[in-house]
């Protein structure tokens, strides 16, 4: 075999081991990275700031090149600063520290890695499951409700108390005007069984509501008026019904709806003040 056949043997050799070996001469560097036409544009698009355009072109960049890491990182840095995509973004840094792996900043994109699992849990964490908690939140729920009705109550019973005083019920005492000097008029209150009723006096019922007894000759007996029942009420809480009032308080619906003839029973609302009918 001739001197020129053997070097074509070496040469032809040296290159299958080449590509036995995972190199090839078709290999390129950082810089030849950098050349390949979609990685070009994809740093256009960048500068122009069409991310989604760039990331496009980097990824047609590494279909032409799967072992670009300069590829990879540039699609790491556009998912973690620019899509909020950090599982993306953690692959991509991999892939670069993999076919890069003496790059002089591998402690600064190891410190990327970490930011972007930390984003990646917080944004996967779910708040366990606590009984207690939700327990907690139903007993404050249900304290908040309670305190709200008594608020309810009282406001309605201060209402109560302010119109009593603006329109006082009437008195359980009969007024009996004295005779004396005209030009000044007094008024004595009495009790019922101190009044006399005198010949033509008139005794005014304490109800407002009854006739007026008229005294006549030669009787001297005590009246004594009739004295209304003390006025009951119901603050309505929330939920109630008129129905429900009425079965609640042991009377009956219809006496209930006199007893509140303004009343709409559909528009009943928390705090409310209803009149209840008289036992």
């Amino acid at each position: 075999m001739s001197l020129f056949g053997k070097w074509n043997t070496v040469w032809l050799a040296a290159l299958l081991w080449a590509a036995g070996s995972g190199c090839s001469p078709m290999d390129s560097g950082p810089m030849d990275e950098e050349k390949e036409p979609h990685y070009v544009l994809g740093k256009s698009r960048v500068n122009a700031m069409d991310y989604l355009g760039a990331i496009n072109a980097f990824e047609e960049s590494l279909e032409a090149n799967p072992h670009s890491a300069q590829a990879h990182y540039q699609l790491a840095m556009l998912f973690e600063n620019q899509e909020s995509d950090p599982a993306a973004a953690i692959y991509h840094y991999q892939q670069y520290l993999k076919y890069d792996p003496k790059t002089d900043n591998a402690e600064i994109i190891a410190q990327h890695i970490a930011s972007c699992k930390q984003q990646l849990a917080a944004d996967c964490l779910q708040l366990p499951s606590a009984p207690a908690a939700q327990q907690q939140l139903e007993k404050l729920t249900e304290e908040n409700r309670r305190l709200h009705d008594q608020l309810n109550q009282w406001q309605a019973w201060y209402t109560a108390q302010q119109a009593a005083k603006t329109n006082p019920p009437a008195g359980q005492y009969n007024s009996i005007p004295q005779t004396g000097n005209p030009a000044q008029p007094q008024t004595t209150s009495l009790l019922p069984e101190d009044v006399t009723p005198q010949m033509g006096a008139t005794i005014p019922a304490a109800t407002g509501g009854s006739p007026s007894l008229t005294a006549s000759s030669g009787t001297h007996r005590p009246v004594t008026p009739k004295v209304a029942p003390p006025v009951r009420t119901h603050v309505v809480l929330k939920g109630e019904t008129l129905a429900s009032i009425a079965r609640k308080q042991g009377i009956a619906l219809n006496l209930l709806e006199e007893a509140n003839p303004t009343v709409n029973p559909k528009k009943l609302k928390a705090g409310q003040v209803l009149n209840l009918p008289p036992q």
